[in-house]
């Protein structure tokens, strides 16, 4: 076997060895059994939402070892294929392996950076907002693009998108919107989107065809599970109901049942504005419970926090990611020095590949400052 291609082998190796730890292998099967016994409970589906999260949770076992299993499999058999090849001086078939391993590691690398998402709530559905920033028209068009940019990711990934309101700007663009985004791991993932997002172009709406900058901020908080209690104190909020204020259409309701609620104490505002003002009521105050619950887990990592500079306003100085369109195609991340030309590509949804470089940075434990030396 060809040197390059013993690295291969060894590289998926180590993938493996990661998601046995992270699967704790060892008793992998016995979980599901215990799972598969729940499951036959004639009782079970007497709280729906319980037995929902159950079988949640069961699926996301048997992906993870059905996956496990795979890769091992996979790569034992192009193992012996390779040694087949060679006994029989078959250079196709040894070509044709190679070219599979390749892609193997690709996968198992994959894979390996999706078991490194086991904080507390990164299985979570979750919730993304986005605002503009500084720049007026400028910033409302553009947080229209980071929209559009999050969504297509989210379909990519085959979750589930749920538009929570939405306020349109005065000429062009959003001046906010808020999603539900549901699919497994769907919060570890877009964790890491969280900050001030820069973009430098040739502006549409200015006749000069000058260069600007504008900003948007964007805020990913989990989806918190009925079983995590976040109290609400009543006397602690106050309730608005308003007429929506959108574009029309069908994500916007323009009557007077949208609810806002806001949150005294730590000045959180939420908003919903579906068609019944009951259910923008439990939607709006279970988004409340959300921001509360990630101040909480803010709390608890204000280490990790304070290292990697959490946002602060949508202006100068306080961008995780800058997306330059002139005078030449360029997306970097400030945190990691991440970067792809590929403009397009990012725009479009393709975002594993900063997302993936936050998530290792952070199990490393690096500083922006420490990721942008290495650049």
């Amino acid at each position: 076997m060809r040197a390059e291609t013993q690295n291969i082998v060894a590289d998926i190796e180590k993938s493996l060895e990661l998601l046995a730890q992270r699967l704790n292998w060892e008793a992998a099967e016995f979980r599901l059994e215990e799972f598969n016994a729940r499951v036959e409970d004639p009782n079970l589906w007497d709280d729906p939402e319980a037995a929902q999260k159950l079988m949640r949770e069961r699926q996301a076992l048997v992906d993870a070892i059905d996956t496990y299993k795979g890769i091992k499999q996979d790569l034992s058999d192009n193992i012996e294929l390779i040694e087949l090849g060679e006994m029989e001086e078959d250079d196709e078939v040894i070509k044709d392996a190679e070219a599979a391993l390749a892609a193997l590691k690709a996968k198992a690398a994959e894979k390996e950076l999706e078991a490194l998402l086991d904080g507390e709530a990164d299985a979570n559905d979750t919730f993304l907002e986005i605002n503009a920033g500084a720049g007026g028209t400028e910033s409302c068009d553009w947080a229209s693009m980071l929209a559009r940019m999050y969504v297509r990711w989210a379909e990519k990934k085959g979750y589930k998108v749920e538009l929570q309101s939405e306020s349109a700007g005065d000429e062009a663009g959003i001046k906010s919107a808020a999603y539900k985004i549901s699919g497994h791991n769907a919060y570890g993932w877009l964790k890491s989107e969280s900050g001030v997002h820069r973009l430098v172009r040739i502006s549409p709406y200015d006749s000069a065809a000058k260069r600007h900058t504008s900003f948007s901020s964007v805020w990913v908080y989990p989806v918190v599970d009925d079983n995590i209690e976040i109290d609400v104190n009543p006397s602690d909020i106050r309730v608005d109901t308003y007429r929506s204020s959108g574009a029309g259409g069908q994500h916007v309701n323009t009557t007077d049942s949208a609810v806002r609620i806001t949150h005294i104490p730590t000045g959180i505002v939420v908003t919903s504005s579906e068609k019944s003002q009951h259910q923008n009521r439990d939607i709006a105050m279970k988004a409340l419970k959300s921001r509360l619950y990630q101040q909480e887990l803010d709390r608890r990592n204000a280490e990790i926090n304070a290292a990697h500079e959490a946002k602060g306003d949508a202006g100068w100085g306080n961008q995780i990611r800058s997306y330059v369109l002139q005078p030449y195609q360029m997306v970097k991340d400030l945190r990691t020095s991440h970067e792809t030309s590929d403009t397009k590509g990012v725009l479009d949804g393709d975002l594993d590949g900063f997302m993936g470089a936050t998530l290792a940075m952070n199990v490393a434990g690096k500083s922006r400052s420490e990721a942008q030396g290495e650049d």
